[in-house]
């Protein structure tokens, strides 16, 4: 009976494999979320000029919150489940600092509004207005 190639790797090999797996599907999630996008800009998208740039903007911009969101799974997987030191997690969370940042302003460009800031609407709701 042969041993299955993840069983090959052993532990630490079936890890970093995920976590360029992961890393791999963050970087296509963003190369197709681009590639759709492009779909705003054609003229028989039943928009005028500024508003298919800022749909091109807005579908740019959530391609990318959720590549960065996979990304920095990518990275968790690999430095906590390895082999996690002080190094290799203060680089993690330099990296996820720097990404967490990222979402937040493409959040604020998207949105309008910080992620921890209430929608309009909502406000109006829960004040019976």
């Amino acid at each position: 009976m042969t041993a299955s190639p993840l069983a090959a790797l052993g532990y630490e090999g079936t890890i970093e494999t995920a976590g360029r797996v992961v890393d791999l599907a963050g970087v296509v999630v963003i190369v197709l979320g681009i590639a759709w996008a492009t779909r705003t800009l054609a003229p028989g998208a039943g928009r005028a000029g500024v508003d298919r740039y800022r749909a091109f903007r807005q579908e740019i911009g959530r391609a990318i919150l959720l590549g960065l969101e996979l990304l920095v799974a990518g990275d968790i997987i690999r430095t906590v489940a390895v082999s996690p030191t002080f190094t290799s997690v203060g680089v993690l969370a330099a990296i996820v600092a720097v990404r967490t940042f990222l979402s937040f302003t493409l959040e604020a460009e998207l949105t309008g509004r910080w992620p921890w800031q209430r929608r309009l609407d909502d406000t109006a709701h829960r004040t019976g207005s």
